[in-house]
């Protein structure tokens, strides 16, 4: 959907009029194309910091860096004249708050130099995995100090961090590959998010570009919107792709699923047997499946006084009881390298006025998918979900004007988020650098500020 405010404040004397009256001044994201491969991995030099203790490990990360031969420097005042494409602020052997002092000083420093749509990110340790206070209170104080830096930056960057578990390396393949995604334009709309890297499983892919080759995935709700952009991104990553979706979108399916050379399957997902059919239907195409993307969903907001049986009934059977259901089939069929990535929502996180039975719903898809996660870890799968923020999607265009503005606005990109951002991040937690992923929601809201 169209952001006209966005496209006025992009050019010219929009611009400058927005500045001078203090108005939100968002900018264009450099984002993918989900048609094709990703452009450069960061738009100047990276520079690696560190606290000291964490050295060796910086080293680790600036040379793997330099393997996807990208410019790394370890000194920031060896580039000097050029915009920084990313800093990478490494703490993973910090042993009290007070040694985080000179690197996020240091970070500090260059921030004014950072090019548009740079990317900061943390690498550090869980703090759950310490006892000692000193320890805990470093670890957690990462947390606080890259969600509050996410809200200063400006132009389209972003910062997030990967936290890794004790005993997980910096160059274990999802370390690696969170990383990786966090520097990348995939991760456009992803902003002020800690996930964590719990394993050192997973896999370094042959292609970083082409990770899901010879992969087969189901998504739900294809047809449209978010779900759609899901199998496009999938499709371009290497995935063959069976798309899911009610008979009445049929020829919207079809069209998708045609444009992707994958496998359209008309069905209702709340039937008792879905599931069944489902896997059927994959084994007799494509021999097996490696993915299953809950995706499918509906919306029946209305205020808790005047919410009607059939209203609560009909969205928890489509958005959580469905997916509960079918996973009791596919957890039986995902073996090793498998993945179960489910839509989640910032409302089932923070609320939201006129949604209890959508929060309900979406809440249970974050509980379900930390329940679900040792299950499949059993057997070398994972399961997450991805919590969207405001999508620009059919769906939001029927917000009323001035909901919509302010939906988009109070996020620290100040925009809506576009479907291909919250289909990357699905992309990346189907991929076999996600291996060391499990039970956690990521959330593509650009750093929305309510919730958490």
């Amino acid at each position: 959907m169209s952001d006209t405010y966005l496209d006025l404040v992009s050019r010219g004397w929009g611009k400058s009029a927005a500045k001078k009256l203090g108005l939100p001044q968002p900018v264009r994201l450099r984002r993918t194309d989900p048609a094709s491969v990703d452009q450069p991995l960061v738009p100047g030099p990276v520079l690696v910091l560190d606290d000291g203790a964490s050295q060796r490990a910086a080293d680790d990360v600036a040379e793997a860096l330099l393997g996807w031969h990208l410019d790394v420097r370890r000194d920031p005042e060896l580039a000097k004249g050029r915009r920084w494409g990313a800093v990478v602020l490494v703490v993973t052997d910090a042993a009290s708050p007070a040694a985080l002092g000179g690197p996020a000083l240091a970070l500090g420093g260059v921030l004014r130099r950072m090019a548009p749509g740079g990317r900061i990110v943390t690498i550090s340790r869980r703090a759950d995995d310490a006892t000692d206070p000193s320890l805990v209170a470093v670890r957690q104080g990462v947390d606080g100090f890259l969600r509050s830096l996410a809200k200063e930056l400006r132009a389209g960057a972003t910062a997030n961090g990967v936290v890794l578990a004790d005993g997980v390396p910096v160059l274990a393949p999802s370390a690696l590959g969170a990383l990786r995604f966090f520097l990348s334009a995939r991760s456009a709309f992803v902003d002020g998010q800690l996930l964590q890297v719990l394993t050192a499983d997973g896999e370094v892919p042959a292609d970083w570009t082409r990770p899901l080759t010879g992969r087969v995935a189901v998504v739900t709700g294809a047809a449209r919107g978010i779900g759609a952009a899901i199998v496009r991104v999938l499709a371009r990553d290497g995935a063959r792709v069976v798309g899911v979706d009610v008979p009445a979108a049929g020829d919207s399916l079809s069209r998708v699923m045609n444009e992707v050379r994958g496998s359209a399957l008309q069905l209702d997902i709340t039937a008792e047997d879905a599931a069944e059919r489902i896997l059927e239907h994959v084994r007799e195409r494509y021999g097996r499946l490696d993915v299953v993307v809950h995706n499918a969903g509906i919306l029946r907001d209305k205020l808790l006084a005047n919410m009607t049986e059939d209203r609560w009934n009909d969205l928890l059977a489509v958005n959580i009881l469905a997916p509960l259901r079918m996973n009791e089939t596919f957890t039986d069929e995902l073996g090793a390298g498998g993945r179960i990535i489910s839509l989640a929502s910032t409302s089932g996180i923070a609320g939201n006025r006129g949604q209890t039975n959508y929060a309900t719903a979406k809440a249970g898809i974050i509980g379900m998918t930390r329940a679900l996660a040792p299950v499949v870890a059993a057997a070398g799968a994972t399961a997450n979900a991805v919590a969207p923020g405001f999508i620009e999607t059919d769906m939001t265009a029927r917000i009323p004007p001035m909901p919509r503005q302010i939906a988009r606005r109070v996020n620290s990109l100040q925009q809506g988020g576009q479907p291909v951002d919250v289909a990357e991040a699905i992309a990346f937690l189907a991929s076999p650098q996600a291996g060391g992923v499990n039970g956690q929601t990521l959330r593509v809201c650009g750093q929305n500020m309510v919730g958490q």
